[in-house]
């Protein structure tokens, strides 16, 4: 099991707006640091029944962020979002702002509306690259010129208690006007969490004989999980290199299985979409939309909870 920190001492609440919310990893990891969504903007209609499903309160919008009117919600404490990743992702062709899927312009324009008291983006590392260097100092000259002080920081969710190397690039905007200053959450370096204890019991729940054995090759943290895009990639842990990672921990990375393994089961068992939800901090109770391709990219695709709280956390504490 994931063990995640307590919740800071929280006085208020703080109001977010998510965009580009997808599954809610990030939606859920932001409301337990202390901030309570007004609305989550996604146009993925599935991500949007997943929001529904679990958080029937929860004001879910349907909806391309081009488009949709945010007016609304100006002067919210938090604006919030993971936008697409394809546009820097070493995995396709890097096109950066000239890619259609770009957001970044989309985000100026809602800060510039809405006026936040804090922004926090993520990202794929990618874009941290020389290659986006100009890219990225646009974004903090339009941020600055704003009345922000915004920051880039690439951040692995290894080091904060989540069982797999995912590191995700942030960018963090806090209004000059707020009396304390951001600081970046510190890394636990000495203790990680690994994925036999944090899916163990799910691979136990048949009996399974050959669990033991299992349990000593999956003693560590896992690669990434891949996702896909919305088109394309199915219900897999990634390319052939990350499944050869898989593997070494005694895991089929070609596909996910519809239950744990059984008693008699020979051989290397494959995840579940619950095991895999896991990894990433999801609930246990959390469901998902979907077909089973389909509820695996929101899960893929998703900030993992853990990470999401404790970048969340340390701006809850500059608006305090």
């Amino acid at each position: 099991m994931i063990i995640a920190q307590k919740n800071i001492t929280q006085n208020k609440i703080y109001s977010c707006l998510e965009i580009c919310a997808g599954g809610g990893g990030a939606a859920i990891g932001i409301e337990k640091a202390g901030f309570s969504p007004v609305a989550l903007i996604d146009n993925n209609q599935q991500a949007c029944n997943t929001l529904r499903l679990n958080r029937p309160n929860w004001n879910v919008i349907d909806s391309d962020i081009r488009y949709f009117d945010a007016t609304p919600w100006k002067g919210i404490d938090l604006l919030s979002g993971g936008l697409p990743c394809p546009p820097f992702s070493i995995a396709g062709k890097q096109l950066g702002e000239e890619d259609e899927r770009n957001m970044f312009p989309v985000m100026l324009e809602l800060v510039e509306k809405l006026y936040p008291r804090a922004v926090m983006i993520e990202n794929v590392k990618g874009i941290l690259s020389s290659r986006f260097t100009r890219f990225r100092e646009d974004i903090l000259f339009s941020l600055d010129n704003l009345g922000y002080i915004p920051q880039w920081k690439l951040l692995n969710a290894a080091d904060f208690g989540v069982p797999q190397t995912r590191s995700r690039a942030f960018l963090v905007a806090i209004q000059k006007d707020e009396s304390k200053t951001f600081t970046w959450p510190t890394p636990n370096v000495e203790r990680k969490t690994t994925i036999d204890e944090t899916i163990g019991d799910l691979m136990a729940e048949k009996g399974w004989q050959g669990l033991n054995e299992w349990i000593d090759k999956a003693h560590s943290v896992a690669p990434t999980i891949v996702g896909g895009s919305h088109k394309h990639g199915g219900p897999d842990l990634g390319p052939t290199r990350a499944r050869k990672e898989w593997a070494k921990m005694g895991i089929d990375g070609l596909g996910l299985a519809n239950e744990p393994p059984k008693k008699d089961f020979s051989g290397m068992p494959r995840l579940t979409l619950q095991m895999v939800a896991r990894i990433q901090g999801f609930p246990d109770e959390w469901k998902f939309a979907g077909s089973k391709t389909q509820a695996y990219r929101q899960v893929g695709n998703a900030l993992p909870v853990q990470l999401a709280y404790v970048v969340a956390r340390e701006i809850y504490k500059c608006l305090e």
